[in-house]
């Protein structure tokens, strides 16, 4: 590996599901990482697809996890919702939206269309452009349930290895993303922004 672990963020919507279980597994694999949302809020399944469990930003993981738990414990153990707010509360304290960060990073993988444009146009592209630095962003859509959050985060850490090895990643990486959208059998976007 080069002696600088790449800068990773990952970004999903409510940085609850998809960006944290690729932060869990890259951080497991000594990557330099952040996650966050794109969203307003952060939203989680509620008692029926129309009622979701909307909070605030600054709500914390453990202060959703005992909402939810004195809501219906039953319910939202049985989704994994519980599981998952466990797990995050044990990576960092709450969500971040990834409009307050002012960090610079290598890369930045999205889980979603929606969220790849939110972070390419909305953020990177509207600020003032101070060290020309580049920056990757990469989508990778992952649907937005528990299996497939697992099987994205491996992909996107497979992905980051493979970038961290190249020895020019500003030449290489077109054609490695090139190599995975052949094995993965999904297409990438992505665009290069500076900082």
């Amino acid at each position: 590996m080069p002696s600088a672990p790449l800068r990773v963020a990952v970004v999903c919507s409510s940085n609850q599901n998809r960006s944290m279980e690729a932060h869990n597994i890259l951080s497991k694999r000594g990557f330099s990482v952040r996650s966050f949302g794109t969203g307003t809020h952060v939203k989680l399944p509620g008692p029926a697809p129309d009622k979701p469990n909307v909070y605030d930003f600054k709500t914390t993981y453990d202060q959703m996890y005992n909402d939810l738990l004195r809501k219906d414990k039953e319910l939202y153990t049985q989704n994994g919702i519980l599981h998952m707010l466990d797990r995050n509360k044990r990576i960092k304290p709450r969500p971040e939206r990834f409009q307050n960060c002012k960090d610079v990073f290598d890369l930045i993988l999205t889980c979603e269309e929606r969220v790849y444009d939110q972070v390419v146009e909305a953020d990177l592209n509207s600020r003032e452009q101070e060290t020309c630095q580049p920056v990757h962003v990469i989508n990778v859509d992952i649907q937005d349930n528990h299996e497939e959050a697992t099987l994205g985060a491996f992909l996107i850490c497979e992905l980051c290895q493979c970038i961290q090895h190249t020895e020019d990643m500003e030449n290489e990486i077109d054609e490695l993303l090139q190599e995975f959208e052949e094995k993965s059998g999904r297409t990438f976007l992505h665009t290069v922004c500076f900082y």
